[in-house]
Order: structure tokens, then sequence, then C-alpha cells
């Protein structure tokens, strides 16, 4: 009996606001992307997950969902997402969607109920509703902070204008978080999942996954700090996430998706620590994806990466299930700028013309970035690669203020600059309006005027470019079965990464000096003209030399 597809997959994001525009409005769209889909079926992937297409006043680009049974009109309609559900399976891939199940659009006609329903209606149960605090309620409920920068609550007007109760949003104002306790908010997630598989869909990525439960009484945070104790430390657990009864909501899911046949598939955004935590939303009777944050945080440090790997790989056998690699998604700095400036690097707060850490060597950057992947793609089990990483693009950092758009940026009064330099719109082809992305050259972000070079038809052209790197590397992985292959340890030097995967040897020099080759054939290298040295930030796979 085969193992399931997703034990060993290789999934390609795409977000659709920056991926194709077919339209010339400047936003990508479904028919975009079905009119590109067999430059990413050439790359060698097993499947793709489309970020938010759905109704949507787009405050947070589609994370803010409006309805979540059809498509905005910026995306197309309900026949083009059939159209693209056929055209993936016909070229062999997988489709998985977003599912936003933590919070709604304010727009959304729950929401809109609730603010025209009275305090203590079945309306407002829905949501999280409550009194404020003080002499008038003119106090928050609690001491909660949005992940977007500012409080988590926001006090809403009654119908006869007095100021009234008020709601919880962990994000933006215009994504109020939905009461999970309540059974009438996991019936309409159960319609909502249906109608998805009835319409072919092999699988969902979970937004926020260990959200939706709060804790009971919606307690003061005590907020962390550097005078902690260690066991202080272990014991804490902020009552907004990662609820035990989190996974109840979990289990259903998997029961629901388990009705359908060819191994639907669900995976996890989950930012948690310890990584034994994270592997527990990968249990046999929950989701099988568990993105891999702390590994994406990880420094450029051997010792570092060896840790990480080695911990991850424990965690998720000790459950059963397969490890999740990933190194860039649509909310960080792109890996081929994040791994060459000093971090850490906190989700969301991006890179801009005033940040101390904006200086770096591009160059640097790109042979890490390189290296970073070499490294990733040999890992066991499943890996995500972020829609443009196969072009080495950087994060955008000279965007002007007047041009960004992420709420991160205006909740923190630009303190943070937010996600917009990892979601420009990626080049196709460089001598084409807005690099082939739309037909009119409208992007809405702004590209950078040096991204030429990056164009994947340029890169098609030139044997030794990242996308011809990341072809060989994943028909190697496929070819030899590395994500279901054993990983064992060599020893190496204190910056050198080794091990075996299978029958292949990967070496990663992580130092500033070359290091001597071992004898083998080299497979892959993510530098060119590697030979007898293995040269500073650099990765190859190694297959033993022939008799």
């Amino acid at each position: 009996m085969s193992a399931p597809w997703w034990r060993d997959a290789v999934i390609y994001q795409i977000y659709p606001s920056s991926f194709a525009d077919s339209t010339g409005s400047g936003i990508g769209d479904l028919p975009g992307i079905t009119a590109r889909l067999d430059a990413i079926a050439e790359l060698g992937v097993d499947g793709i997950w489309l970020s938010p297409f759905y109704p949507s006043p787009r405050d947070d680009h589609g994370y803010d969902v409006a309805d979540y049974c059809d498509i905005d009109p910026v995306f197309g309609t309900l026949a083009d997402f059939s159209a693209l559900v056929d055209r993936t399976h016909d070229l062999g891939l997988r489709l998985v969607i977003d599912i936003v199940p933590n919070h709604t659009s304010s727009s959304h006609r729950w929401f809109q109920d609730a603010l025209a329903s009275p305090p203590g209606s079945p309306a407002r149960a829905r949501y999280f509703f409550r009194d404020g605090r003080g002499e008038h309620g003119e106090l928050p409920p609690n001491n909660w902070r949005s992940a977007f920068g500012g409080g988590a609550w926001t006090r809403v007007i009654e119908a006869d204008g007095s100021a009234g109760q008020w709601y919880l949003h962990m994000f933006a104002p215009s994504q109020p978080d939905l009461d999970w306790r309540n059974g009438e908010v996991a019936d309409e997630f159960d319609r909502v999942f249906r109608f998805w598989l009835d319409r072919g869909v092999d699988g969902f990525r979970i937004d926020v996954a260990h959200g939706m439960i709060k804790a009971e009484g919606l307690p003061d945070e005590v907020f962390r700090d550097d005078t902690m104790g260690l066991s202080e430390l272990d014991a804490y657990h902020p009552p907004q996430w990662a609820q035990p009864e989190v996974h109840d909501i979990v289990r259903r899911w998997r029961r629901t998706v388990d009705e359908y046949p060819g191994d639907r598939l669900l995976c996890a955004e989950a930012w948690l620590k310890p990584i034994a935590a994270l592997a527990q939303w990968a249990r046999p009777d929950e989701m099988q994806h568990a993105f891999n944050f702390p590994y994406l945080t990880t420094p450029w440090s051997a010792s570092a990466l060896r840790d990480v790997v080695t911990e991850t790989l424990a965690a998720f056998d000790a459950v059963g299930a397969a490890s999740t690699w990933v190194l860039s998604n649509h909310d960080l700095v792109r890996h081929a700028t994040r791994l060459a400036v000093p971090g850490p690097f906190v989700m969301g707060d991006g890179i801009g013309p005033r940040s101390p850490n904006r200086g770096h060597d591009p160059a640097e950057g790109l042979r890490r970035a390189r290296a970073a992947t070499a490294i990733m793609l040999a890992l066991p089990g499943s890996a995500y690669v972020y829609q443009g990483e196969e072009l080495g693009l950087p994060e955008v950092i000279d965007l002007p203020d007047d041009a960004r758009q992420d709420p991160t940026f205006f909740r923190s009064g630009g303190a943070s600059y937010g996600r917009d330099g990892c979601r420009v719109p990626i080049p196709w082809e460089a001598d084409a309006p807005g690099y082939g992305f739309s037909p009119t050259g409208a992007s809405w972000l702004p590209q950078p005027a040096d991204w030429a070079p990056h164009a994947r038809d340029v890169q098609r052209a030139e044997p030794d470019s990242t996308l011809h790197l990341y072809r060989r590397l994943l028909a190697e992985r496929r070819r030899r079965s590395l994500g279901t292959a054993e990983l064992r340890w060599l020893d190496s030097g204190a910056d050198v990464l080794a091990f075996t995967v299978g029958a292949v040897t990967v070496i990663a020099n992580l130092g500033s000096s070359p290091v001597p080759l071992p004898n083998g054939r080299v497979l892959v290298s993510s530098s060119p003209g590697v030979d007898a040295e293995l040269p500073p930030s650099t990765a190859v796979w190694l297959a033993p030399q022939p008799a």
C-alpha cells in the first residue's frame, strides 16, 4: 500500500493577488493562475496552496472573509475556480486552499447582524461581545493586545447612539474573532469545508490554527519578560492561543475530510514552541501537516540547524507524522534577504528603508538562500515553497510608505513595516509590461526597477539560475524518494552540516572558509563549479561514486 500523497509532498504557495493578473487590473486572479500553472508543474512540485480568494473588503488582503463560499469578483467566479481545479488535476497536481476560522470580516453578515442586535442576543453570541470595565464601561474587558499592534478590543456604538459593548479582534478591528464554544459556529464551518470538498479541493491550510478557543472568562494576559525564571517560562501560556479544546475542533474537521476519497490534507499554521507542542497538531486523528516555524526562524548556523532538525524529527516521529519544512511565506521576510541580515525576525515586522538591519549583501543572501533550500528539500517529510523563491526573489525593502497596504504598518504607526515586501507581484518576462505579471503593467504593489534578471524567462535560459536549481533539487528528491528516507547525521566541523538521507549525502558549508569535499558524485550543488572543495554558503548533494 502506497503512502498518502501528502507524506512527502512539496507544495507551492500561490498568493493570488501577486501571481498573475489576466485582466490588467493590477491584481492577480484565478484565470491568471490557471494560465500560468504549467510553469509550476514544470518545477516539479506535487501541489499548490492558494491564499484566500473569498469575497472580502481586503483590509487584510483576503484574511478578512465576508463570505466563505464564494469568490471575490476581483479574483473571478466559481466557474473560474472550477476551471482551475480541473487544470490543476489535469497536470497531476493537488489543490489546497486557505480556510480562516479564527475570525471573519466585520462585513460578514453574521457580524452585521450582531451589530444590529442587542447585548446578550444569539447574533452577538457568535463573537466575543463583552461589557467594558470601568465605571461606565469605558475600559476594554481585558488587557489583550492585537497581533497587528494596539489593543485587541473595539467598542461599538449601539443602535440608540450610546457607547456600548466591546468586541474582540486578535488581529485588525475589521477581523472580529468567532467564539468557537458556540455550536452554531462549528456547524457553519462543517458546511464550508463540505462546500469546497464537493468542488474538488484536496485539502486545507488552516489559518491561525492555534486560535479559535480562548480561556474561559477571558482573563488578563500575564506578559512574559526577561525576569521570569525557567519554571515560570515553562508554565507560561497565553489565554488567547493553543487552548486544549482547539484539538477537539481539529478532530471534527479531520472526520469531515476523511469522509472524502483521495487522502485530503489539513495543514496547521500554528506558531508554537517547543516543537513537541507543535507536533501535537499532527497526531493521527488531527492534521497531517504543521508548518515548522521554529525551523524557518533558525539562524544561519550549522549547530542550530542540526539541533532544530533533530528535535523536529524526534517530535514528529513520536506522533507518527511527517515533518513539514518551510523557509518563506506571505507573512515573513523572504529568506534570500532574511538569511543575510541580523535577526531576530518577528512575523509581520518586515524590513523597510529605515530598518537598522536593511544593509546586507544581496549576493550573499542569495547564496545562503540557495544552500538553505538544498538543505530543506533533502530533509525527510514534506515541504512548502513560496511563489518567487524559485526565482531567488529578495525582500522588496524600498517600498515607499504611501504604497504600503499591510494593516500591521498602519496599526503600529509605521514601527513595523509589515508584510508587503514579500508580497510584491512576481516577474515572468523581463521585457513585458509589469514583467509579465499584468498585460497593462499595473501592479497593486510597485515592482522594483531591477527585477528583470529575476524574471522566469531569463532564468529558463541560464543553466545555473535559481529556477534550474529548484528544478534539479525537486527532480532528484523525487527520483531518490528523499521525502520518505531516513536521515543520519555525519561527523563534521563546527560550521558544516552533514548528513545522509537514503543513498544521498548532503554537505552544507555555513562557515567563511572552503572545506574539503568527501568522495562522491555531485548530483546538485547550490553554487556552480564545485569540485574538490565546498565554498562558503554552499550545499551539495552527493551520490556514491560508481565502482
